[in-house]
């Protein structure tokens, strides 16, 4: 099977990416998970869809986000050259706002009265709020307490864009608790309301839709990198945890088996610790939250506590595309421990006068740690999916600033 046919038509028409995702719903949800997808296939060949969606890209959110090459931290670690692409610099300040302007402007036309959402480190959180306050519609954001502590900027942004917040409390209070408890409420009226899913994650049609969405990232920079270079990159990396920005940037290069595509997980306190959140490197294939995929369980197979220093990775499972692509070798999966995100958190913030997010950090990390290995020519391009303005309070205290 050549490397085209492996990607094709991904996902088919029951939303499976190879053995992974479908539609693990209960039957009357599953009628509506349907009416979702039937919506976005006609809505999204529309002129008056694609024209809205573009002008607001390129107006309101300020796209096309450069790539920028990151001198004084390549030269500092020797070996390979490492270029940004600024999802950070986006109206919000991450990659989040790509889908939550499609799922809004998705919302709308289907006349949905209340836009639910989970949120880990807050940037969904506050790109769907943004995007429900520019079209019009109620927004509910759940959000784990551990979270709502630690992400404290991002809560009074949303609650400043009228979204309702409601503290989730169970369990670790991050997260996968956050889902648990959106989806619940989700539950008392489906037909009136829509469960807007921050990542690739889900029962189908999202992790469709998301990556559709988010995709403009991997348009942009082979464009963008080609005109710079007359080259693609050797590397692409990208943090996962439930996998958007990864998806995003990754679907343009797939089928250009020169490009080493890199999802960098987080390994928390260390791989051999409970305390990470590295799935695909550790987990198995189960099934959480309406689909099938890689997943990190404990010994009576339920989802495991996982924990992660960025709030936006720190999740059990994983998109099913990712899963796909793991098992097919097109992507290789990394991981990075906290304080390796920590050190490059700072790194390029004071080499570079870039606050990074935690969680892009994480990607970050992984090509400091890669680049020393490689000569000038080798080229690695890092998607630095969001900015730290929401995690420089954290840091500073953390590290006695």
């Amino acid at each position: 099977m050549s490397t085209s046919d492996k990607f094709a038509a991904m996902p088919n028409e029951e939303g499976y990416f190879g053995p992974y995702g479908g539609q693990l719903v209960p039957p009357e949800l599953k009628k509506i998970m349907d009416e979702i997808n039937d919506a976005y296939e006609t809505i999204r060949h529309t002129d008056e869809f694609k024209d809205e969606l573009a002008s607001l890209f390129s107006h309101y959110v300020g796209r096309p986000s450069p790539i920028f090459h990151a001198k004084r931290l390549s030269e500092q670690l020797g070996g390979a050259q490492i270029y940004l692409k600024r999802e950070d610099l986006n109206h919000t300040g991450a990659h989040k706002i790509n889908h939550c302007l499609g799922e809004a402007l998705l919302a709308k036309y289907m006349n949905k009265t209340k836009v639910l959402a989970e949120t880990g480190a807050g940037q969904h959180g506050v790109a769907l709020a943004t995007a429900c306050a520019l079209v019009g519609i109620p927004c509910e954001i759940h959000m784990g307490q551990s979270d709502i502590v630690k992400e404290h900027p991002n809560v009074t942004k949303m609650k400043i864009l009228g979204a309702k917040i409601v503290p989730v409390t169970q369990g670790a209070a991050t997260l996968k608790e956050a889902v648990d408890s959106a989806f619940e409420e989700y539950l008392k009226d489906p037909v009136n309301y829509f469960y807007a899913i921050g990542s690739v994650v889900g029962p189908h049609p999202f992790p469709k839709m998301v990556r559709d969405f988010q995709s403009i990232i991997g348009r942009e920079a082979r464009e963008q990198f080609q005109q710079q270079h007359n080259v693609l990159p050797d590397y692409i990396a990208a943090c996962v945890g439930g996998g958007s920005n990864a998806i995003g940037i990754f679907t343009a290069f797939l089928h250009d088996d020169e490009v080493k595509l890199v999802g960098v997980e987080p390994a928390g306190e260390g791989l051999d610790s409970q305390r990470h959140s590295a799935t695909l490197t550790k987990g198995s294939p189960g099934d959480l939250h309406g689909m099938h995929c890689y997943l990190l369980a404990d010994a009576e197979g339920n989802p495991a506590e996982v924990h992660s220093i960025a709030s936006g990775l720190d999740y059990p499972g994983v998109g099913p595309q990712h899963s796909y692509l793991k098992d097919l070798g097109r992507v290789q999966y990394e991981s990075v421990t906290d304080e390796e995100c920590l050190n490059a958190f700072m790194g390029l913030s004071r080499v570079e006068g870039i606050i990074p997010a935690l969680e892009s950090a994480h990607a970050v990390a992984w090509a400091m740690r890669e680049a020393p290995k490689h000569n000038s020519s080798t080229k690695i391009l890092v998607n630095l999916s969001g900015r730290g303005d929401k995690d420089a309070d954290y840091v500073a205290e953390r590290l006695g600033l």
